[in-house]
């Protein structure tokens, strides 16, 4: 088991982190089981958010429209992170938006991690769910879900739970331990931007048909430009 470690939290755009954006990143750094610091910011993602990750996280786009860029936070952030392990409640769906967002910067980001969710699924099966809220109302923990920072702390929270309950358990089974970091593996490949082509069309496009769009196209990758494009013309045609 680890002691020290820094517990991250991510919100997002969607759930796919070839395609979705980080809006928010929350993190709580633990060292010899206390506390230490904490880290926040909003992400500008370059988009309009949708309705339903309105609804969910209460975050709006007037909130993100004077945030900094990911490309201009990632530095200041995995400053803060050190070289810990990292902590999170499903932590490879946080490490794979941090990992692509710093494969399109060129930077390499490298980290173990502890899940607490695999740790709830092995030793809490009688649990209806095993969501964090879940989770942290069988445990008793104050959770404000879906922010970032709370999403983090509870976090903590519920590892040092689950770390009572099931530690010594764990260890007298002499099993490679769950509470301990293993190494995360996600594969990202950089985005390549829109090419000059692409970008004609699509402003052609948006022109000819009086769209207007909440996105910006000098932004877009070159995979999103092209499904803008397909999308348009199979709305709209040529």
């Amino acid at each position: 088991m680890t002691d020290s470690f820094v517990c991250i939290d991510l919100e997002t755009t969607g759930l796919d982190p070839k395609r979705d954006k980080i809006i928010e990143i929350g993190a709580v750094k633990v060292e010899r089981g206390e506390i230490t610091g904490e880290w926040e910011t909003f992400v500008n993602p370059e988009r309009k958010l949708e309705e339903r990750i309105v609804e969910l996280t209460g975050i709006r786009d007037e909130q993100l429209a004077e945030a900094e860029k990911i490309a201009n936070i990632l530095p200041e952030f995995f400053d803060f992170l050190e070289d810990k392990a990292l902590l999170g409640h499903c932590v490879l769906f946080d490490f794979s938006f941090l990992k692509k967002a710093a494969v399109n910067e060129r930077m390499t980001f490298e980290r173990t991690g502890i899940d607490t969710l695999k740790i709830a699924r092995k030793y809490l099966k009688d649990l209806e769910s095993r969501s964090l809220e879940s989770l942290c109302r069988h445990y008793g923990i104050p959770h404000n879900a879906h922010r970032a920072l709370e999403d983090a702390r509870a976090t903590v929270r519920l590892y040092q739970k689950l770390s009572e309950e099931f530690y010594k358990k764990e260890e007298e089974a002499g099993e490679k331990s769950l509470f301990c970091p293993r190494p995360l593996l996600y594969q990202a490949k950089r985005d390549t931007p829109l090419t000059i082509p692409q970008k004609e069309q699509l402003y052609k496009l948006l022109d000819k048909h009086k769209l207007i769009v909440d996105y910006e196209v000098e932004s877009l990758t070159r995979s999103e430009a092209s499904r803008k494009i397909d999308r348009i013309l199979a709305e709209y045609g040529r």
